[in-house]
Protein backbone atom coordinates (compact mmCIF):
# COMPACT_ATOMS: atom_id res chain seq x y z
CA UNK A 1 0.00 0.00 0.00
CA UNK A 2 1.06 3.76 -0.62
CA UNK A 3 1.80 5.66 3.05
CA UNK A 4 3.91 8.08 3.91
CA UNK A 5 6.09 7.45 6.35
CA UNK A 6 8.44 9.54 9.17
CA UNK A 7 12.00 7.97 8.66
CA UNK A 8 13.79 10.89 10.73
CA UNK A 9 12.38 14.01 12.58
CA UNK A 10 12.76 16.97 10.71
CA UNK A 11 13.31 15.24 7.69
CA UNK A 12 11.04 15.32 4.60
CA UNK A 13 8.03 12.47 4.61
CA UNK A 14 8.76 9.58 2.14
CA UNK A 15 5.50 8.14 0.15
CA UNK A 16 6.67 4.52 -0.12
CA UNK A 17 4.98 1.24 -1.00
CA UNK A 18 4.97 -0.55 2.33
CA UNK A 19 3.06 -3.69 2.94
CA UNK A 20 -0.80 -3.44 4.13
CA UNK A 21 -1.37 -4.27 7.78
CA UNK A 22 -3.52 -7.10 8.76
CA UNK A 23 -5.92 -7.47 11.66
CA UNK A 24 -4.98 -9.06 15.16
CA UNK A 25 -7.61 -9.82 17.02
CA UNK A 26 -10.21 -7.15 18.20
CA UNK A 27 -9.22 -5.22 15.41
CA UNK A 28 -10.71 -4.38 12.17
CA UNK A 29 -8.83 -2.97 8.46
CA UNK A 30 -9.88 0.18 7.44
CA UNK A 31 -9.38 1.49 3.39
CA UNK A 32 -8.92 5.36 3.59
CA UNK A 33 -10.62 7.54 1.63
CA UNK A 34 -10.10 10.86 3.69
CA UNK A 35 -7.37 11.57 5.91
CA UNK A 36 -6.92 14.94 7.46
CA UNK A 37 -3.53 17.03 8.43
CA UNK A 38 -3.68 18.33 11.64
CA UNK A 39 -0.51 20.16 13.43
CA UNK A 40 -0.26 17.40 15.59
CA UNK A 41 0.62 15.47 12.58
CA UNK A 42 4.08 17.72 12.50
CA UNK A 43 4.60 17.88 15.88
CA UNK A 44 4.73 14.24 15.56
CA UNK A 45 7.29 14.40 12.25
CA UNK A 46 9.59 17.26 14.05
CA UNK A 47 9.64 15.33 17.30
CA UNK A 48 8.39 18.49 19.05
CA UNK A 49 7.04 17.13 22.43
CA UNK A 50 8.46 15.52 24.95
CA UNK A 51 7.10 11.74 24.66
CA UNK A 52 8.25 11.27 20.96
CA UNK A 53 6.83 9.00 18.34
CA UNK A 54 9.77 6.10 16.85
CA UNK A 55 10.62 6.79 13.65
CA UNK A 56 9.82 4.85 10.71
CA UNK A 57 6.09 5.01 11.34
CA UNK A 58 3.10 6.68 9.79
CA UNK A 59 0.82 10.10 10.99
CA UNK A 60 -2.46 10.96 10.88
CA UNK A 61 -5.51 10.59 12.99
CA UNK A 62 -8.47 12.07 11.13
CA UNK A 63 -8.61 9.05 8.75
CA UNK A 64 -12.06 8.27 7.33
CA UNK A 65 -13.52 5.26 5.26
CA UNK A 66 -14.91 1.68 5.35
CA UNK A 67 -13.99 -1.63 6.67
CA UNK A 68 -12.48 -4.38 4.23
CA UNK A 69 -11.59 -6.85 7.02
CA UNK A 70 -12.48 -7.80 10.38
CA UNK A 71 -9.54 -9.34 13.14
CA UNK A 72 -10.38 -12.29 14.96
CA UNK A 73 -13.22 -11.72 17.23
CA UNK A 74 -14.96 -8.88 16.10
CA UNK A 75 -18.60 -9.11 16.03
CA UNK A 76 -20.06 -5.31 16.55
CA UNK A 77 -18.27 -4.24 12.97
CA UNK A 78 -18.89 -4.81 9.82
CA UNK A 79 -17.31 -4.83 6.66
CA UNK A 80 -18.25 -2.09 4.59
CA UNK A 81 -19.55 0.06 7.38
CA UNK A 82 -17.87 3.63 6.92
CA UNK A 83 -15.74 4.37 10.34
CA UNK A 84 -13.25 7.59 11.40
CA UNK A 85 -10.08 6.75 13.15
CA UNK A 86 -9.56 9.20 15.52
CA UNK A 87 -6.27 10.31 17.87
CA UNK A 88 -7.80 7.95 21.02
CA UNK A 89 -6.60 4.92 19.34
CA UNK A 90 -7.20 3.05 21.84
CA UNK A 91 -7.40 2.86 25.73
CA UNK A 92 -7.41 0.49 28.71
CA UNK A 93 -11.25 0.48 29.42
CA UNK A 94 -10.73 -0.44 32.97
CA UNK A 95 -8.87 2.65 34.56
CA UNK A 96 -10.53 5.43 36.39
CA UNK A 97 -10.96 7.75 33.87
CA UNK A 98 -12.27 5.28 31.24
CA UNK A 99 -14.96 4.38 33.41
CA UNK A 100 -15.86 7.58 34.78
CA UNK A 101 -16.23 9.06 30.75
CA UNK A 102 -12.47 10.43 30.75
CA UNK A 103 -10.62 7.90 28.30
CA UNK A 104 -8.81 10.49 26.74
CA UNK A 105 -7.00 10.77 30.47
CA UNK A 106 -6.34 7.08 30.14
CA UNK A 107 -2.75 6.51 31.08
CA UNK A 108 -2.29 3.73 29.02
CA UNK A 109 -3.80 4.74 25.90
CA UNK A 110 -2.36 4.55 22.17
CA UNK A 111 -2.60 7.28 19.83
CA UNK A 112 -3.38 7.11 15.79
CA UNK A 113 -0.45 8.45 14.00
CA UNK A 114 1.81 8.35 17.19
CA UNK A 115 2.55 5.84 18.98
CA UNK A 116 0.65 3.64 16.39
CA UNK A 117 0.88 3.81 12.97
CA UNK A 118 -2.14 6.08 11.70
CA UNK A 119 -4.03 7.19 8.71
CA UNK A 120 -1.67 8.76 6.13
CA UNK A 121 -1.88 5.11 4.41
CA UNK A 122 -4.49 3.62 1.87
CA UNK A 123 -4.97 1.05 5.01
CA UNK A 124 -4.56 1.12 8.55
CA UNK A 125 -5.88 -0.59 11.35
CA UNK A 126 -7.52 0.03 14.62
CA UNK A 127 -9.02 -1.65 17.69
CA UNK A 128 -12.67 -2.04 16.44
CA UNK A 129 -14.80 -0.60 19.41
CA UNK A 130 -12.38 2.82 18.86
CA UNK A 131 -13.75 2.85 15.11
CA UNK A 132 -16.48 5.10 15.34
CA UNK A 133 -19.13 4.70 12.99
CA UNK A 134 -19.56 7.91 10.48
CA UNK A 135 -23.29 9.02 9.58
CA UNK A 136 -24.55 8.23 5.91
CA UNK A 137 -25.00 11.84 5.96
CA UNK A 138 -21.50 13.20 6.88
CA UNK A 139 -19.19 12.65 3.55
CA UNK A 140 -16.13 11.43 4.23
CA UNK A 141 -14.33 14.64 3.24
CA UNK A 142 -15.93 16.75 6.43
CA UNK A 143 -15.89 13.40 8.69
CA UNK A 144 -11.92 13.60 8.40
CA UNK A 145 -11.55 16.63 9.78
CA UNK A 146 -14.43 16.55 12.37
CA UNK A 147 -12.47 13.34 13.57
CA UNK A 148 -10.26 15.44 15.23
CA UNK A 149 -10.15 19.51 14.53
CA UNK A 150 -14.10 19.04 14.92
CA UNK A 151 -13.97 16.71 18.26
CA UNK A 152 -11.44 18.91 19.81
CA UNK A 153 -12.86 22.32 19.67
CA UNK A 154 -16.87 20.70 20.18
CA UNK A 155 -14.66 19.58 23.79
CA UNK A 156 -12.91 23.20 24.16
CA UNK A 157 -16.60 24.92 24.25
CA UNK A 158 -18.28 21.72 26.66
CA UNK A 159 -15.19 21.67 29.12
CA UNK A 160 -15.27 25.94 29.43
CA UNK A 161 -19.69 25.32 30.00
CA UNK A 162 -20.28 28.30 27.29
CA UNK A 163 -23.75 29.30 28.75
CA UNK A 164 -26.14 31.16 26.42
CA UNK A 165 -24.90 35.68 25.93
CA UNK A 166 -21.23 35.01 26.77
CA UNK A 167 -18.97 35.81 25.01
CA UNK A 168 -16.10 33.17 23.68
CA UNK A 169 -12.54 34.53 22.16
CA UNK A 170 -10.96 31.97 19.76
CA UNK A 171 -7.54 32.78 19.48
CA UNK A 172 -6.36 30.69 15.90
CA UNK A 173 -9.12 30.34 13.03
CA UNK A 174 -7.74 27.69 11.10
CA UNK A 175 -8.50 24.14 11.26
CA UNK A 176 -9.88 24.13 14.64
CA UNK A 177 -10.78 27.50 14.59
CA UNK A 178 -13.35 27.64 12.42
CA UNK A 179 -15.26 25.10 13.98
CA UNK A 180 -14.18 26.56 17.58
CA UNK A 181 -16.58 29.45 16.43
CA UNK A 182 -19.54 27.28 15.03
CA UNK A 183 -19.59 25.38 17.83
CA UNK A 184 -19.46 28.82 20.59
CA UNK A 185 -22.33 29.51 18.44
CA UNK A 186 -24.37 26.22 18.86
CA UNK A 187 -24.17 26.62 22.40
CA UNK A 188 -25.63 30.43 22.08
CA UNK A 189 -22.31 32.92 22.53
CA UNK A 190 -21.29 35.54 21.26
CA UNK A 191 -17.80 35.41 19.42
CA UNK A 192 -14.85 36.52 18.67
CA UNK A 193 -12.26 35.70 16.02
CA UNK A 194 -8.72 36.39 16.53
CA UNK A 195 -6.19 35.96 13.87
CA UNK A 196 -2.75 37.81 12.76
CA UNK A 197 -4.50 36.80 8.58
CA UNK A 198 -7.08 38.49 7.09
CA UNK A 199 -8.20 36.00 5.01
CA UNK A 200 -8.83 33.59 8.03
CA UNK A 201 -10.75 36.26 9.96
CA UNK A 202 -12.74 36.81 6.93
CA UNK A 203 -13.53 33.14 7.03
CA UNK A 204 -14.60 33.88 10.64
CA UNK A 205 -16.98 36.84 9.36
CA UNK A 206 -18.63 34.49 6.85
CA UNK A 207 -19.20 31.80 9.27
CA UNK A 208 -21.22 33.97 12.05
CA UNK A 209 -18.28 35.98 14.51
CA UNK A 210 -19.66 38.92 16.16
CA UNK A 211 -16.46 40.50 16.35
CA UNK A 212 -13.04 39.70 14.29
CA UNK A 213 -9.46 40.67 15.86
CA UNK A 214 -6.41 40.74 13.64
CA UNK A 215 -3.38 40.40 16.31
CA UNK A 216 -1.09 41.40 13.81
CA UNK A 217 -2.38 45.23 13.70
CA UNK A 218 -3.38 45.63 17.20
CA UNK A 219 -3.67 45.01 20.55
CA UNK A 220 -5.38 41.29 21.30
CA UNK A 221 -5.72 42.35 24.68
CA UNK A 222 -6.84 45.42 24.39
CA UNK A 223 -9.31 45.29 21.89
CA UNK A 224 -11.30 42.38 23.17
CA UNK A 225 -11.28 44.30 26.62
CA UNK A 226 -12.69 47.24 25.02
CA UNK A 227 -15.42 45.27 24.18
CA UNK A 228 -16.16 44.24 27.68
CA UNK A 229 -13.56 40.84 27.95
CA UNK A 230 -14.34 37.31 27.22
CA UNK A 231 -16.25 34.80 29.38
CA UNK A 232 -14.33 32.20 27.79
CA UNK A 233 -10.76 32.41 25.68
CA UNK A 234 -9.57 29.07 23.28
CA UNK A 235 -6.36 29.05 22.45
CA UNK A 236 -5.33 27.10 19.31
CA UNK A 237 -2.80 28.90 18.17
CA UNK A 238 0.71 26.99 18.93
CA UNK A 239 2.32 30.08 19.91
CA UNK A 240 3.29 30.95 23.64
CA UNK A 241 2.48 34.77 23.58
CA UNK A 242 -0.47 34.13 22.63
CA UNK A 243 -1.67 32.16 25.80
CA UNK A 244 -0.86 35.71 27.65
CA UNK A 245 -3.21 37.29 25.38
CA UNK A 246 -5.72 34.79 25.91
CA UNK A 247 -5.56 35.29 29.53
CA UNK A 248 -5.71 38.85 29.99
CA UNK A 249 -8.68 39.81 28.00
CA UNK A 250 -11.03 37.86 29.93
CA UNK A 251 -13.20 39.20 32.52
CA UNK A 252 -13.95 38.51 36.23
CA UNK A 253 -15.03 35.18 36.39
CA UNK A 254 -13.48 34.20 32.80
CA UNK A 255 -12.32 30.72 31.72
CA UNK A 256 -8.76 30.22 29.41
CA UNK A 257 -9.08 27.12 27.49
CA UNK A 258 -5.62 25.49 26.56
CA UNK A 259 -5.81 23.04 23.12
CA UNK A 260 -2.40 24.11 21.49
CA UNK A 261 0.06 22.71 22.21
CA UNK A 262 3.64 24.58 21.10
CA UNK A 263 6.87 22.88 20.97
CA UNK A 264 7.96 24.99 23.84
CA UNK A 265 7.21 27.32 25.83
CA UNK A 266 5.02 27.95 29.45
CA UNK A 267 2.20 29.84 30.89
CA UNK A 268 3.71 32.32 33.56
CA UNK A 269 0.15 33.00 35.91
CA UNK A 270 -0.47 36.11 37.86
CA UNK A 271 -1.65 34.64 41.08
CA UNK A 272 -2.84 37.91 42.42
CA UNK A 273 -5.11 38.30 39.15
CA UNK A 274 -5.90 35.32 38.86
CA UNK A 275 -7.58 34.77 42.56
CA UNK A 276 -9.32 37.80 42.70
CA UNK A 277 -11.03 37.97 39.45
CA UNK A 278 -11.95 34.35 39.94
CA UNK A 279 -9.76 32.89 36.81
CA UNK A 280 -10.00 29.19 35.68
CA UNK A 281 -6.95 27.80 33.60
CA UNK A 282 -8.60 24.53 31.61
CA UNK A 283 -6.23 21.83 29.79
CA UNK A 284 -8.64 20.57 27.22
CA UNK A 285 -7.67 17.10 25.34
CA UNK A 286 -9.44 15.89 22.19
CA UNK A 287 -12.57 14.41 22.78
CA UNK A 288 -14.06 11.09 23.84
CA UNK A 289 -15.85 8.36 21.13
CA UNK A 290 -19.30 9.78 22.32
CA UNK A 291 -17.86 13.74 22.08
CA UNK A 292 -17.01 12.43 18.48
CA UNK A 293 -20.47 10.96 17.89
CA UNK A 294 -21.86 14.24 18.68
CA UNK A 295 -19.64 15.71 16.89
CA UNK A 296 -20.98 13.48 13.62
CA UNK A 297 -24.40 14.24 14.55
CA UNK A 298 -24.25 18.28 14.76
CA UNK A 299 -22.64 18.43 11.30
CA UNK A 300 -25.24 15.58 9.80
CA UNK A 301 -27.87 17.49 11.00
CA UNK A 302 -26.39 20.58 9.09
CA UNK A 303 -25.40 22.70 12.27
CA UNK A 304 -21.78 23.31 11.07
CA UNK A 305 -19.85 23.67 8.16
CA UNK A 306 -16.24 22.08 7.41
CA UNK A 307 -14.08 24.46 5.32
CA UNK A 308 -11.48 22.37 3.46
CA UNK A 309 -9.11 21.83 0.69
CA UNK A 310 -8.15 18.51 -0.78
CA UNK A 311 -4.62 17.29 -1.98
CA UNK A 312 -2.95 14.37 -2.85
CA UNK A 313 -0.47 12.37 -0.16
CA UNK A 314 2.31 12.77 -2.43
CA UNK A 315 1.92 16.63 -1.91
CA UNK A 316 2.43 15.99 2.01
CA UNK A 317 5.54 17.59 2.43
CA UNK A 318 4.38 20.82 0.14
CA UNK A 319 1.24 20.58 2.97
CA UNK A 320 3.32 20.89 5.72
CA UNK A 321 5.06 24.18 4.69
CA UNK A 322 2.09 25.79 3.51
CA UNK A 323 0.28 24.90 7.26
CA UNK A 324 3.31 26.58 9.12
CA UNK A 325 3.28 29.51 6.75
CA UNK A 326 -0.65 29.70 7.61
CA UNK A 327 -1.67 30.08 3.56
CA UNK A 328 -4.51 27.21 4.35
CA UNK A 329 -7.95 28.21 5.12
CA UNK A 330 -8.94 25.87 7.55
CA UNK A 331 -7.67 21.61 6.55
CA UNK A 332 -6.07 19.78 4.39
CA UNK A 333 -7.71 16.57 3.83
CA UNK A 334 -5.47 14.33 1.67
CA UNK A 335 -7.86 12.28 -0.74
CA UNK A 336 -7.88 8.53 -1.51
Amino acid sequence: MKAAVVTEFLAPLTVQDVPAPEPGPGQVRVRIEASGLCHTDIHAAHGDWPVKPSPPFIPGHEGVGQIDELGPGVTTRAVGQRVAIAWLGSACGECRYCISGWETLCERQENSGYSVDGAFAEYAVVPAAFATPVPDEVPSFDAAPLTCAGVTTYKAVKVAHVAPAETVAVFGIGGLGHLALQYARIAGAFTIGVDVVDHKLGLATRLGADHVVNAARENPTEAIQQLGGADVAIVLAASPPVFGQALRSLRPGGRLVCVALPAEGTLELPIFDTVLKGISVIGSIVGTRNDLADVFALHAAGRTEVVAVERKLEEINESFVDVLAGQVPARIVFGF
